[in-house]
């Protein structure tokens, strides 16, 4: 019986052929995947004569920005659906949704109902991600349109100390509010704890906003100028008993004595402005000045001279409230080594 020659060649290409046309099949068939909790934001409108926002029902606050989808279920090839999963699971699906008033044709004061599916599949968030949406939860959602009429409105800051006094310039400003709450409104500003101490002794430029619901501003489009109150610009000098601290690192903990050569009245207050309060806290502190040592002062061998530190309380120099009216005294001193026995502890020059 004659055989023959069997191909090999051919059956690899046939068999490879064969399982490329199975993992593509497999690839490209269709899976679900079901998205909780999506957020969509009411966009910024052109107009800024209409506030827009999602009617929260039986909820408090009724009036916000957003809305969270319960579930929105996308389709697509299993590729796909397999890349989406694994950005989400990463934490690195940037699905950033949201409504236009102005797309939505939601241009005039009323109450409009949003078609939650019909929106999702015209977005083109969803669409850059390959998939379809087929359903969500929930399928309804409702905005308000509300017209703001521009009128003068008072600015003050907020979030400061009660006991500050501060000045703003100009007093009023142009600002689109509520029809009714017209004359009632006030426009905000807030300043952080650096523009706060920058304000008392330059007029800090700020634009205020108003606040329409939790949540919810409306910037001004003007600025004021805010400084502090030149009645409360002045910070009273005094004294303040001082106590110094040592700061060294473990290595030196339990090895080295610290030998001060400076007569104690050199340090033994130190002079200050601050407000009576700012003082208090100055005064009350463990230690109003701190010695940091180095591991390098080991190896010195003469009489090492380093300023000490103002350990003065940080939420009040944050505030402008306390500052030191001296130079920080040098201190002069040198390290005895501990050096241990059995049954006793001597001391040796470094």
């Amino acid at each position: 019986m004659t055989f023959k020659k069997i191909k090999f060649g051919k059956i690899f290409i046939v068999v490879f052929l064969t399982a490329l046309i199975w993992v593509w099949a497999d690839l490209a068939r269709d899976e679900s995947l079901d998205l909780p909790d999506v957020v969509v934001e009411v966009a910024k409108t052109s107009n800024p004569a209409l506030w827009v926002s999602f009617v929260a029902e039986h909820e408090e606050p009724d009036l916000r920005p957003s809305m969270t989808l319960k579930s929105v279920i996308l389709k697509g090839p299993a590729r796909k659906v397999a890349a989406v999963q694994l950005l989400r699971n990463k934490g690195r699906l940037d699905l950033n949704l949201f409504v236009s008033p102005e797309r939505e044709g939601m241009t005039k004061a009323d109450i409009h109902p949003l078609d939650v599916l019909d929106f999702l599949k015209r977005s083109d968030e969803i669409r850059q991600l390959g998939l379809t949406v087929i359903d969500c939860e929930p399928k309804r959602l409702t905005l308000r349109v509300q017209e703001l009429v521009k009128t003068s409105v008072a600015v003050e800051c907020a979030g400061l100390d009660p006991s500050v006094q501060w000045s703003i310039q100009p007093e009023t400003v142009e600002a689109y509010v509520p029809k009714d709450e017209a004359g009632v409104r006030k426009a905000t500003i807030r300043l952080t704890p650096e523009e706060q101490n920058r304000a008392k002794n330059e007029p800090v430029e700020k634009a205020p906003y108003i606040e329409l619901a939790p949540g919810q501003r409306h910037d001004v489009a003007a600025k004021v100028k805010v400084t502090l109150a030149p009645a409360q610009n002045a910070l009273l000098s005094d004294w303040v008993p001082a106590t110094v601290g040592l700061c060294f690192s473990q290595n030196m903990q339990g090895k080295y004595r610290v030998v001060l050569e400076n007569d104690p009245t050199e340090w033994a207050r130190v002079m200050i402005r601050a407000t009576p309060e700012a003082k208090q806290a100055y005064a009350q502190m463990p230690y109003q000045m701190i010695l940091f040592l180095q591991d390098a002062d080991r190896q010195a061998t003469e009489t090492i001279q380093r300023p000490v530190v103002f350990n003065l309380p940080s939420e009040y120099v944050q505030k402008g409230q306390i500052e030191a009216d001296q130079k920080p005294p040098t201190a002069r001193f040198t390290l005895r080594q501990i050096v241990e026995t059995p049954g006793t502890t001597a001391e040796s020059a470094p």
